[in-house]
């Protein structure tokens, strides 16, 4: 039987629903907590691993010690051997922990390593095997998609898609790896409403067209008329009195600049009336603007990707969407974008199982003026 190992971030995705984008560095992680900010990693985890520990219960994890993979394998039922003596304190870790640990399990020779965190622990992993000079010969790696940022194309789908990549490759139902793209996301430029990306290195990762996402890709040129249809149809349909929550990026900014307001573009905002009224909003500020007000959500489609929810806008978190209700949820999108997807679905990944599932099925997506799409939406 082959062998997998398994490293969780404590401090994954802790950023999100607070605004902050992410949580690299202690700076941002003790913000993260001062925000009201709670670890969100381990509920991803346990997803994953629920799916192994179903179908394979038998299987021995190489993990590592307390927050880091011992505690979300023992709740798993799966039996685990620890290698790396990680802290015990849910967020005291560090990179340099992750790091000690891929090289433990590259020395035992484990097959695969699943990870629970997001872009910032797939940059950490790809350091370890450069630093190493071991690109010919690199442990194949899965990420458990857990962080705010996660444009790179190491990662699964969902958590459960996870969980069902590693344990086909786990059991030899699939061999085959290619390398992905690991994307470098300056985190302060990001913060700033500036996306800077590169390409950072390649990690090998298992080949299932199924369950793996695509790396984030950039806006098409030349599409300038549709995001101007599509910012003019949005705002012919607003009605007097219902708050908007406008979702970040480049699509969805043409709607601010169409109104003649500011935006965050990377961030959350909240329009009423055609007037500004929340800029960069955490999921606490939602929920306390949505209390008593109609609302809808305008939400744009990652491009190469597909997501509507769950990649870099977990501010809108279930409990948001479930207050403004699925019927009330825009999405747009520019035709370039939805072609380059090659028809593969629009995805949700909330974090909550069950509001996927409700919100998966079919769903009209605003690609202009009097323009529409209807997209299948998957989990």
């Amino acid at each position: 039987m082959k062998k997998l190992g398994l490293i969780v971030n404590p401090i994954a995705g802790m950023g999100g629903r607070v605004g902050l984008k992410g949580t690299d560095g202690e700076d941002m992680r003790q913000r993260a907590l001062n925000l009201g900010a709670t670890p969100q990693v381990y509920n991803r985890a346990f997803e994953a691993l629920s799916e192994i520990s179903k179908t394979m219960p038998e299987l021995s994890l190489i993990t590592c010690a307390g927050p880091m993979g011992e505690d979300v394998a023992n709740d798993c039922g799966l039996s685990f051997h620890v290698i790396a003596d990680i802290p015990k304190c849910e967020l005291a870790t560090s990179s340099t922990d992750t790091r000690r640990a891929v090289l433990e399990m590259q020395d035992v020779g484990v097959d695969l390593i699943l990870f629970a965190g997001g872009d910032g622990t797939a940059i950490d992993i790809c350091d370890v095997f450069a630093s190493k000079n071991c690109n010919s010969n690199q442990t194949p790696v899965l990420g458990i998609p857990a962080g705010v940022k996660m444009h790179s194309g190491v990662f699964a789908l969902t958590p459960r898609r996870a969980g069902e990549t590693a344990l086909r490759f786990i059991r030899g139902e699939t061999a085959d790896t290619h390398d992905v793209e690991i994307m470098d996301i300056d985190e302060a430029e990001f913060r700033a409403g500036r996306l800077s990306a590169s390409l950072h290195g390649y990690l090998k990762t298992p080949v299932d067209l199924t369950g793996i996402q695509s790396t984030k890709a950039g806006a098409f040129p030349n599409e300038n008329f549709d995001l101007e249809g599509i910012a003019r149809q949005v705002i012919a349909d607003m009605d007097e009195g219902t708050l908007y929550i406008i979702g970040p990026g480049t699509t969805t900014a043409a709607i601010s600049e169409a109104l003649g307001i500011e935006n965050t573009l990377l961030g959350v905002d909240v329009v009423l009336n055609g007037s500004l009224l929340a800029m960069d909003s955490t999921e606490r500020d939602l929920i306390k603007l949505t209390e008593d007000a109609p609302t809808k959500i305008v939400v744009s489609v990652i491009g190469g990707q597909g997501y509507i929810f769950g990649r870099g806008n977990q501010q809108i978190s279930p409990s948001v969407i479930r207050r403004v209700g699925r019927e009330n949820v825009i999405v747009v999108a520019t035709s370039s974008k939805l072609i380059g997807l090659g028809g593969r679905p629009l995805l949700v990944d909330t974090g909550d199982t069950a509001l996927d599932e409700e919100m998966s099925g079919y769903t009209k997506v605003v690609t202009g003026y009097r323009q529409s799409h209807v997209s299948k939406v998957s989990c």
